[in-house]
């Protein structure tokens, strides 16, 4: 089996320190010769550095790596640095918060053997947090039918993937915390097998990073870019059609004097929906063309 170089993000996560080099000691003795672990440091300000410093001491094997950003610059960003500064072509991420089970990436890396683009761990709605269900819900919902087939997490944190496959989309892939989202995203695009297996997500060592109502604006951003990055003409077609049906059916009433409505109200949904649907197949093309 291919070496793994495993990119685990860090930001102050200075109570979980200790026991993420512990867990990372034990999974890379499980992980194929030459294996290394990659924790990058992005910009701390509670001492992680320090303290992941202190522990990569003498008695630590060299497979472990501290990279170190001298300020945040995002999730993305870090697993960017990490892919950059790999010693193998076979990726794989991990959070240091305590939640993803280390243990299970040699189960993972079964399919990438066979075949599979990337394998991801999918948490069960039932092991997160009650106050994110319902959100992660909707995206997981709404990028399946986006992608025409079921994407049971699509935003997991703990996945296996190829070098290549992240370097093809390299400028689309933001700094932030879509980074997995947008490369779930591309690979099914591509038609390349992702491959999802079951993981038991844990709670957390310390504090979260995610704020839902700080980041509202942010995933309400990334449904829209979702929608016309990905499969647009299924967002806009039935809303322009929907609108060119509604504005018939007031002309129609209209030509029955029955239309409660102006001329002017008809005219807007006629020529509202005429502009989405334009929109849709204009924005299909140009993804269409570009995936050409």
């Amino acid at each position: 089996m291919d070496a793994i170089s495993l990119i685990v993000p860090v930001y102050n996560e200075s109570q979980g320190v200790e026991s993420l080099v512990r867990r990372l000691e034990k999974v890379l003795l499980r992980l194929p010769e030459g294996s290394e672990a990659l924790l990058v440091n992005d910009g701390s300000t509670d001492g992680s550095g320090d303290a992941l410093a202190g522990q990569l001491d003498g008695t630590t094997p060299r497979s472990i790596r501290l990279i170190e950003h001298p300020r945040n610059r995002g999730y993305g960003a870090a697993l960017k640095t990490g892919i950059n500064e790999a010693a193998n072509d076979l990726i794989a991420i991990s959070d240091a918060d305590g939640t993803y089970p280390l243990e299970a990436l040699p189960k993972l890396l079964v399919p990438i053997q066979d075949g599979a683009a990337m394998v991801v761990g999918a948490r069960s709605l039932r092991h997160q947090p009650p106050v994110r269900r319902p959100a992660k819900w909707f995206l997981n919902a709404l990028a399946s039918w986006l992608a025409g087939e079921r994407i049971p997490d699509l935003n997991s944190g703990l996945r296996i993937f190829r070098r290549e496959h992240a370097r093809r989309h390299w400028r689309m892939l933001p700094d932030g915390f879509s980074f997995t989202t947008t490369m779930t995203m591309n690979l099914i695009g591509d038609g390349l097998r992702v491959d999802f297996l079951p993981i038991r997500y844990r709670e957390r060592v310390g504090f979260s990073k995610i704020r839902p109502i700080r980041d509202m604006g942010a995933f309400l951003l990334l449904i829209a870019r979702m929608s016309m990055a990905y499969n647009p003409l299924k967002i806009f077609g039935p809303l322009g059609l929907s609108l060119i049906g509604l504005g018939v059916a007031l002309l129609i009433a209209r030509a029955f004097m029955i239309n409660p409505f102006g001329v002017a109200t008809t005219v807007t949904l006629l020529v509202g929906g005429v502009q989405l649907l334009a929109a849709g197949l204009l924005a299909d093309l140009v993804n269409r063309r570009g995936a050409a």
